[in-house]
């Protein structure tokens, strides 16, 4: 019997995320054999609107062991095969399910890179980012639920609510902040640790209801690029590149970040950030309103998204919200503005618009909706 909560999904992927048309083609890229019912589903699903499914499973671990042993050449002739595949195709849909969140951990710095550099810059950001429609999900497995700290079963009941969100609602509610971010040209950011100004002035702003993540319930722009000042401290941990950073502290100086600190690999830190000439400046700035999504799980997919956060972007900037900045690199990292993380101010134009994670402005109470039943 079929679990009605993967229909729902699928049926949200395939209408609402991509809107999914007759005899166009879609990539499905599934990784973790947890993800192969979700897969099927969505094969199937695919197949009735009269469009065609291409489905290709990426084995974590085989990755791993290619990535060990690869040189530049091979890199290049892998990224170019991948490469040709994403053009010639209408929407993708990337489904992560890995067993192990820290595959990677333990690959050179050098692999990382080639893999970063040359791979993802030239497969991810230049071509499936822009040129096609696409959505990527995390799967409820068991690599998953211990991030989360919690049983299979109760992180499946919390994957399946946050990521079937009513999200035309959300995205109506949003379209007030669109409106106000959109005419706002300075922002300040308050919070322990933090005093940070910058920019958004003539850069477009992006509302995220369910089109291209799931979970979804974020709203993005990016700083002028050369306007970012002052100090920032995140509190959410992020696992970046197969480690994890806590306490990622950052100093800004003209829209350049010129000292870093963090509880963790400091060292791995500065060689992320200067990466290349985009690393050390920031691609986007974003607001967390996911009310089902209150904690961090060490994974960016949740954390982007939780409610009263906010997250600021080394590197890489996004087609539709350009600043001018590029970069291999796209790293969100997190603050949570909610009292018991301390507390936060962020302000427009010198005015105030969210305080302790909750917006202020009457136009934007109706996303003040954090959860207040017993999901985690």
């Amino acid at each position: 019997m079929k679990d009605p909560r993967l229909v729902r999904l699928a049926e949200i992927i395939v209408s609402h995320s991509l809107n999914v048309q007759p005899g166009e083609r879609v990539y499905i890229n599934f990784q973790g054999i947890a993800t192969k019912d979700l897969t099927a589903e969505l094969i199937q699903l695919i197949t009735k609107k009269g469009a065609i499914p291409f489905w290709y499973f990426n084995d974590p671990p085989l990755f791993r062991d290619f990535l060990k042993e690869v040189n530049p050449e091979q890199m290049r002739s892998f990224t170019d095969l991948h490469r040709a595949i994403m053009k010639d195709v209408d929407c993708y849909i990337g489904i992560n399910g890995t067993d192990n969140v820290f595959e990677h951990s333990d690959l050179s710095p050098e692999k990382l890179m080639l893999l970063q550099n040359v791979y993802k810059k030239e497969v991810v950001f230049e071509e499936r980012v822009p040129n096609t429609r696409w959505c990527v999900l995390r799967y409820p497995n068991g690599a998953m639920a211990q991030l989360a700290q919690h049983s299979v079963e109760e992180f499946e009941e919390f994957f399946f609510r946050v990521c079937t969100l009513d999200y035309k609602e959300l995205s109506k509610n949003l379209d007030p902040l669109k409106d106000l971010m959109d005419r706002t040209d300075r922002v300040r950011i308050e919070a322990p640790g933090t005093d940070l100004q910058f920019s958004i002035k003539g850069i477009p702003t992006v509302i995220c209801a369910g089109k291209m993540n799931l979970p979804d319930g974020e709203i993005y722009t990016a700083p002028v690029r050369d306007s970012v000042n002052g100090t920032i401290r995140f509190n959410t941990p992020s696992l970046y590149k197969g480690e994890v950073f806590e306490v990622v502290e950052l100093e800004f100086s003209e829209g350049r970040i010129i000292e870093c600190d963090c509880n963790g690999n400091k060292r791995k830190l500065k060689e992320i950030l200067n990466s290349d000439g985009g690393s050390s400046y920031t691609g986007e700035f974003a607001l967390g309103v996911n009310p089902h999504i209150l904690e961090p799980m060490k994974d960016t997919l949740f954390d982007e998204k939780i409610y009263g956060s906010f997250h600021l972007t080394p590197g890489n900037s996004y087609d539709d919200a350009d600043n001018g900045n590029k970069s291999a690199v796209h790293w969100d990292l997190i603050q949570i503005q909610r009292p018991e993380y301390g507390g936060g101010r962020i302000l427009f134009d010198d005015v105030l618009i969210r305080e302790d994670g909750e917006f202020v402005l009457s136009q934007l109470l109706p996303l003040n909706k954090r959860d207040r039943g017993d999901l985690f």
